[in-house]
């Protein structure tokens, strides 16, 4: 059986994809308090990936439900769609880095209040991975365009990640950093968490996120699983894959 190589629970994304031709889905659930939209959050997330050529991966990436609270009303409203595409330019090795880049483009914009990232129309990545003595490496540098209004304007960002795994627990920290073109700000955060593997290719995962700055989102704590489909697709087997 192939292993799941899970997106979650971190922001950053690793740069590594999915076995070939297997279908990987990384559902989860968000809670998050005190933000500049909103009180309360609580989102339902879900990614599915399909890696069709050994360095080629497409993601389909929602949020199905978002139930949000304020200082005057509750409400629920359905989350954004996007879709996008992930590229290895250089595959790692002993020696060397897994390099990557992808783009990310919105299908479905909402009005759900948005975390302290914000939303985007449009994102590219540089992502870095790297086992490094019994460590591993993942490092992105993200470039996504912005919308308010009539205006568009640039966001960057930056994420950290260290993970270590031990038996079926694999411990993971990261420090991460994004602009906020449209409040002349920059939000931080550092989040902890730990995944256990069920199985192979079924990864759970717990943990949580505390902001640094005061236009961050304070805390946030978060659940899920990974789960790669064990069977692989007929048309990637016999048509996609060379």
């Amino acid at each position: 059986m192939p292993e799941a190589n899970p997106g979650r629970p971190t922001v950053s994304t690793p740069a590594t994809l999915t076995p070939v031709g297997y279908l990987q889905f990384e559902n989860g659930t968000l809670f998050a308090e005190d933000s500049t939209e909103f009180s309360q959050r609580l989102g339902v997330n879900q990614v599915t990936k399909l890696t069709v050529f050994p360095q080629l991966e497409l993601l389909l990436q929602s949020e199905p439900l978002v139930i949000s609270q304020t200082e005057t009303h509750t409400a629920a409203h359905e989350g954004e769609v996007f879709a996008g595409v992930q590229g290895v330019v250089i595959p790692g090795g002993e020696s060397r880095p897994t390099l990557s880049v992808s783009y990310v483009r919105r299908l479905h914009a909402s009005v759900a209040p948005e975390l302290d990232v914000g939303t985007f129309r449009q994102s590219g990545t540089l992502l870095v991975s790297e086992d490094l003595h019994r460590f591993h490496i993942d490092a992105n540098g993200i470039l996504t365009e912005q919308i308010q209004g009539k205006v568009h304007r640039a966001q960057f960002g930056q994420t950290f990640s260290i993970s270590r795994r031990l038996g079926k627990f694999t411990f993971s920290g990261e420090i991460w950093h994004f602009t906020q073109p449209f409040e002349s700000s920059n939000t931080v955060g550092n989040l902890w968490a730990v995944s256990y593997a069920l199985r192979k290719n079924l990864v759970i995962d717990a943990g949580f996120n505390h902001g640094l700055t005061k236009t961050s989102t304070r805390w946030e704590t978060f659940a899920g699983f990974t789960y790669l489909l064990p069977h692989r697709l007929r048309m990637v087997h016999h048509g996609l894959q060379p």
